[in-house]
């Protein structure tokens, strides 16, 4: 049996468009995922990556896919492929205004029933979109871990 969705809801003091431009701009990637770049040009069926040094140094790529949806500032959905595994699953990110912040839903689910990465992806979404929320609110953020 395939693992469950992962999903994660809250929200966030800003507005959809700061809430959008911290999930896509490169300095707010390079901030919460430690350095890596976000590599795409967010166009429907074009590829992207996070890209960064390994242990080693040298560059690595960290998560890489392609868009599939890229709807400014609503919707941003890439299939999902971590560090050596071929397994794909998806990503979906979908922002709601409220009156004073964003509604934020992740959804990572199509998940293969023996996906390696699962469990380190039910561990990462939390951390990632807590430092995320901390730096839109407040122009800071804390380490990983």
């Amino acid at each position: 049996m395939a693992p469950v969705p992962l999903k994660n809801v809250f929200s966030v003091a800003a507005t959809p468009e700061k809430v959008w431009e911290g999930f896509v701009s490169q300095e707010s990637n390079r901030i919460i995922f430690a350095g890596a770049d976000l590599q795409s040009n967010f166009k429907p069926g074009s590829p992207l990556a996070w890209v960064g040094a390994g242990p080693d140094g040298k560059s690595m790529t960290y998560v890489r896919g392609n868009v599939l949806r890229f709807e400014p500032p609503k919707i941003f959905q890439y299939t999902f492929v971590m560090g050596q595994n071929e397994k794909a699953s998806r990503a979906t990110i979908e922002l709601v205004p409220e009156t004073e912040a964003t509604q934020v839903t992740v959804t990572h689910d199509e998940w293969a029933e023996d996906d390696p990465t699962y469990a380190a992806c039910a561990d990462g979404w939390p951390r990632i979109l807590s430092r995320l929320k901390t730096l839109i609110e407040t122009g800071k953020t804390f380490k990983p871990h």
